[in-house]
Parts: C-alpha cells; sequence; structure tokens
C-alpha cells in the first residue's frame, strides 16, 4: 500500500467519529443554557416563601406568615383524608422533620419556616 492509500484510509476511518467545531459549539451553548435553566430554577425553589403540602389537602400551597405552625398550617390547607394522619414531615433545607400527629393533638406544635414542604401520611 501506498502512502496516500494509507492515508485516505486512516481519513475514511477517522472521519465519521469528528465532530465540527460549529457542532461542538452548538452542543456546549445548548449545555451551558440548559445549565442556566437549572440553576435558575434551583435559586427560585430556594427563595420560594410558600408552605407546600404533598398529601390529601383542598389547598397543596399556602402563604407563610411569621409565627404560622404546622398545625395552623394544616388546617389552612385543609386536610382531605377521613382517617387521622399516621405520619406528617416537615421537609426544609436543613433536612427532614419527623412530627408524630399525636404530639399536634396535645397542643405541642412545630413553628414552620418559609419554604417548608409538609408531608402528611393518612
Amino acid at each position: 500500500m501506498s502512502w496516500l492509500t494509507n492515508v485516505s484510509l486512516l481519513l475514511v476511518l477517522a472521519l465519521p467519529g469528528c465532530t465540527t467545531n460549529s457542532k461542538s459549539d452548538k452542543q456546549a451553548r445548548e449545555a451551558f443554557a440548559a445549565g442556566q435553566r437549572q440553576g435558575i430554577a434551583q435559586a427560585e425553589e430556594a427563595r420560594r416563601v410558600n408552605i407546600r403540602f404533598l398529601g390529601p389537602v383542598r389547598q397543596p400551597e399556602i402563604a407563610w406568615a411569621n409565627g404560622l405552625t404546622l398545625a395552623q398550617a394544616i388546617a389552612a390547607a385543609g386536610y382531605a383524608d377521613a382517617r387521622d394522619p399516621r405520619t406528617i414531615v416537615v421537609i426544609r433545607q436543613s433536612g427532614r422533620i419527623p412530627v408524630d400527629p399525636k404530639t399536634l393533638l396535645r397542643g405541642e406544635d412545630l413553628p414552620l419556616e418559609p419554604g417548608d414542604t409538609i408531608e402528611i401520611h393518612p
């Protein structure tokens, strides 16, 4: 085989896997934009002040106010299951806080923070 044949064969085998600069630039721009969208969504979630509910409630999001407690928030959201809740978990940036529903009935309440999410499991 001649040198020219070897080079031609090498180019034919190598070219299909090559990416053009414009294609590479486009992929980089798309990845950057996707990262920006994700970052914005995370920042908006971190600034959220409303209280969200996961579980059987009539209103899945209520406004947070200074002094709002877990019992008040559950009442405002309108718990909508005939059964008493089995478990309640308050989720905040610092972690998950399990709350025994019986402690709420005894008057032991938990102050909520802006952006808390409350999981209620009947």
